[in-house]
């Protein structure tokens, strides 16, 4: 089978992509400057309902040579805002940054709270929160996300702000702390972390992971749960539930769940067979899209909706 190139695929698509942005809605360029650096980020309103009401918002970390307005498209997390009624933001991480527009979950400098990179991003998530125009945000239902290396740096998010952040979403991504250098890197991505980084404070997280992603092994996704639950005490072996599905004419998938003992829920897992390195269920043609696949933006909405409950969050903070 011919190798696919994601770079020419995206290319191919471009009129198709920019239909998709044109249709998605986004909305106002937002900027914010903290930590020494000038974050440009686009940011989604939901169509219709009070401003005033407080809306949960989601945090959208965009994967290398992505940028937000093709994260967003890719994803159409947007059109589940305007159905659900949350708020979505797409930070941009610059080439100045990153030749390849990844996140440099990677490095030492970008892993802590108070500095680089999660700093930025943090600011940005507060400056939204810190405002009541156009919408207002709830403080308590305020979720990161992110694929490949935006789900590395979404994980970095929740371990270095657990107090910010409800709820994580890693899509193909790899587990705090799971390399410390490039080089590193290329290893944890290729063969999972020879260890991990330890948290403080878990968040609840979904995990979303193809069996044959070919860039960020499998590995990685059980990393990132085993990692939570190492702190809390559940076995990542010992789901409370698992059910299995397939897409018509696509993927099959297990989906397994793991609830505390109060009943709550506090991690998830999709494990798509034979999807590679792509957002599940994204748009046709879209940068670093599955279609066959399960979708993802839906399952990590569902995700977010159930743990950022006022029962469920009750439960986590006793």
């Amino acid at each position: 089978m011919r190798r696919v190139d994601w770079r020419d695929l995206y290319a191919s698509n471009r009129a198709v992509i920019e239909r998709a942005h044109e249709a998605a809605g986004l909305s106002t360029p937002h900027t914010t400057i903290a930590a020494g650096r000038t974050r440009r980020t686009l940011v989604h309103t939901p169509a219709g309902g009070d401003p005033g009401t407080p809306r949960p918002l989601v945090c959208m970390l965009h994967g290398c040579t992505q940028d937000a307005a093709t994260f967003a498209a890719a994803t159409r997390m947007n059109d589940a805002a305007d159905r659900h009624g949350f708020i979505v933001v797409y930070p941009q991480q610059e080439r100045r940054e990153n030749a390849q527009r990844c996140w440099n979950w990677f490095d030492a400098r970008h892993q802590a709270r108070g500095a680089g990179e999660p700093a930025s991003i943090a600011a940005v998530v507060r400056d939204l929160v810190g405002t009541t125009t156009p919408w207002a945000v709830d403080p308590d239902r305020v979720f990161v996300a992110g694929l490949s290396a935006g789900g590395a740096m979404a994980a970095v998010m929740a371990a270095a702000y657990p107090d910010l952040f409800a709820g994580v979403a890693v899509h193909s991504g790899l587990a705090y702390r799971s390399a410390g250098s490039v080089r590193a890197a290329f290893g944890a991505m290729a063969r999972g972390a020879r260890e991990v980084g330890e948290i403080a404070r878990p968040v609840p997280s979904i995990v979303i992971h193809g069996s044959d992603d070919r860039t960020v092994a499998p590995v990685n996704g059980e990393q990132v749960l085993a990692q939570s639950m190492a702190a809390e005490g559940l076995d990542p072996a010992r789901p409370t539930s698992t059910t299995r599905g397939r897409v018509p004419g696509g993927h099959a998938f297990a989906r397994s769940r793991w609830l505390d003992a109060r009943g709550a829920l506090r991690h998830e897992r999709l494990a798509v067979e034979g999807m590679g390195h792509a957002w599940s269920g994204g748009l046709p043609g879209g940068s670093y899209t599955d279609p066959r696949g399960p979708d993802a933006t839906a399952a990590i909405w569902s995700f977010f909706a159930e743990v950022g409950q006022p029962l469920a969050r009750a439960a986590l903070t006793c």
